[in-house]
C-alpha cells in the first residue's frame, strides 16, 4: 500500500512561455503543498509542430518557480518525435499516479496527448483528468473538433472553468453521458465526472508593497486614469477594439492613458534568418491548406492603429514578452483590465486581475457573463459595438468600482481549493 498519493502534472513545463505554462506550474506546487502527495510535471520540449515560426521558450524569466518545492520534472515529449510519446506514456505509468492531470489548450496538441492518453487509460489504477481551458477552440479551424475529440476522448474525468466549456463538451460527445458536479458539491455517480471549476487566481504574481505608483506613472509618461491591456497580442482578444474604444474616450477627455504590454504572438523570431523565412512559408502554406481563411491572424497588426488614430503620446507600449518578475508593476498603475475579447474562455489574464483587485472591463462573449457582473466588478461591453465599450471605459471613470467587490469575487478561487477539489 502506497504511502503518499502520486500526481502528474502534464502540460509546459515552467522554461515555457505563457498562460499554460504559468497554469501548469501552479497546480503542481498547490499539489505539492498538500500532505502527504508526491508531484511531478511530465512537460513537452517541443509543444508544436516545428514548422511553426514562433519561439516558445522562456528567456527573460530569472526566478526559478520551483524552487522550495518537492516537484520532480521531466521535460520529454516532443511533438515531433513519436517516439516521445511512447516513452511519455512509459515514464507516467512507471510513476504510479494516482491522478493525471492533462492541461488541454490548443487543438493541434490532440495526436501526441491522445496517444498519451489512450495507453495510461489502460490501467485501471490511474484517473486521467482533461483540464480544459477550451472545448470550441477560439481561432477555431475545420480540424478542431476532429482534433479534440481525438485528444481528450479518453479522459476518466474532466474539469471545465465555465459551464459554457461543459456545455460544449456535451456537444462534441453527445451519445456520453456527463455529471457536471460544482465545488464542494457531492458527486452522484451518474456519468462522466465534470468538475465545474474556475480558473484559479495566480498569486505567483506579487504586488511590490514598496512601488511608489505615482513616480512609475511619470516615468511611464501615465495620465490619471489608466487602462490596461496585458498579454500576448492575438486577434481574439479584440487589442483593436481595445485601441479603438480608447481612442474614441481620448477625444472626449485628456485625463487617460493606455498601457499596451505583452509580445506579438507570430513576431518573436529573426525575420531575416533564412530558417524563420523558411519556416514562415511552410506554415502558410500549411494554412492555406487545411485551415480556413479567417484563421490566419500572422498578418494582424493592431498596433499600426495608434499611429492611425493619433494616440501615440497617449499609448504606452512594451511590445515584448514581459518577464514574471516584472508583471507586477504595469497592473499596480494601472485602474483597469481590458478584456474586450471576440470570443473567450476563463482567461489567465483576468486571474492576474484579480491578484491585484483590479476591476475588468470586458464583452459579453464566451463566459465574461458569468465571472464579471456589470457595476459589481468590471462594467460590460456589448461585442462589436466601438460606442459601448467606450461608454465601459468612461463609466470605470466616472463610477469607479470598489475593488472590495473585486475581492470579494475571486476569494474563493485559490489553487489548495482547486487541487483538492481534484483530489476528493
Amino acid at each position: 500500500m502506497k504511502n503518499k498519493r502520486t500526481i502528474v502534472c502534464f502540460g509546459p513545463g515552467p522554461m515555457f512561455k505563457g498562460g499554460i505554462a504559468n497554469y501548469n506550474t501552479s497546480l503542481a506546487k498547490a499539489f505539492d503543498q498538500i500532505e502527504d502527495t508526491e508531484v511531478h510535471i511530465v512537460s513537452w520540449t517541443q509543444q508544436y509542430p516545428a514548422i511553426i515560426p514562433r519561439d516558445f521558450i522562456d528567456r527573460k524569466s530569472k526566478v526559478n518557480q520551483l524552487e522550495g518545492t518537492n516537484i520532480k520534472i521531466h521535460y520529454l515529449t516532443n511533438y515531433n518525435n513519436p517516439a516521445s510519446w511512447k516513452a511519455t506514456a512509459k515514464l507516467i505509468a512507471g510513476l504510479n499516479p494516482d491522478k493525471v492531470i492533462f492541461q488541454w489548450a490548443i487543438a493541434i496538441q490532440g495526436l501526441p496527448m491522445g496517444y498519451i492518453a489512450k495507453k495510461l487509460k489502460k490501467n485501471k489504477d490511474i484517473e486521467v483528468f482533461f483540464d480544459l481551458h477550451f472545448v470550441i477552440q477560439k481561432e477555431g479551424s475545420a480540424l478542431d473538433n476532429r482534433l479534440t475529440k481525438i485528444g481528450i476522448k479518453y479522459a476518466d474525468s474532466y474539469i471545465v472553468h465555465a459551464f459554457k466549456t461543459a456545455d460544449e463538451l456535451k456537444e462534441l460527445f453527445p451519445k456520453k453521458q456527463f455529471e457536471v458536479i460544482e465545488r464542494g458539491k457531492k458527486i452522484s455517480g451518474n456519468g462522466m465526472k465534470v468538475l465545474k471549476l474556475y480558473h484559479p487566481v495566480y498569486d505567483m504574481f506579487k504586488p511590490n508593497p514598496n512601488i511608489d505608483i505615482a513616480e512609475v506613472k511619470k516615468e511611464m509618461g501615465l495620465k490619471e486614469n489608466v487602462f490596461l491591456f496585458f498579454g500576448f497580442i492575438r486577434k481574439y482578444k479584440g487589442l483593436h477594439n481595445v485601441i479603438e474604444a480608447f481612442a474614441a474616450l481620448a477625444k472626449q477627455r485628456n485625463d487617460v492613458s493606455l498601457i499596451i504590454c505583452g509580445e506579438s504572438f507570430w513576431n518573436t523570431l529573426d525575420s531575416s534568418k533564412l530558417s524563420t523565412r523558411l519556416k514562415n512559408a511552410t506554415f502558410g502554406v500549411a494554412k492555406k491548406l487545411f485551415l480556413k481563411n479567417q484563421d490566419n491572424e500572422q498578418d494582424y497588426n493592431p498596433l499600426a492603429l495608434i499611429k492611425e488614430l493619433n494616440i501615440k503620446e497617449l499609448v504606452h507600449l512594451n511590445n515584448e514578452f514581459v518577464p514574471n518578475e516584472d508583471v507586477p508593476k504595469y497592473f499596480q498603475v494601472s485602474d483597469n483590465i481590458m478584456l474586450y475579447y471576440l470570443t473567450a474562455t476563463p482567461s489567465g489574464v483576468e486571474s492576474i486581475g484579480y491578484n491585484f483587485n483590479m476591476p475588468m472591463l470586458a464583452t459579453n462573449v464566451g463566459h465574461f457573463p458569468e465571472t464579471v457582473v456589470d457595476g459589481y466588478n468590471g462594467y460590460m461591453a456589448i461585442d462589436g459595438d466601438i460606442s459601448s465599450m467606450t461608454n465601459a471605459m468612461n463609466k470605470a471613470i466616472e463610477k469607479p468600482i470598489d475593488r472590495k467587490n473585486v475581492a470579494a469575487t475571486s476569494k474563493d478561487m485559490s489553487w489548495d481549493n482547486y487541487a483538492r477539489e481534484i483530489l476528493r
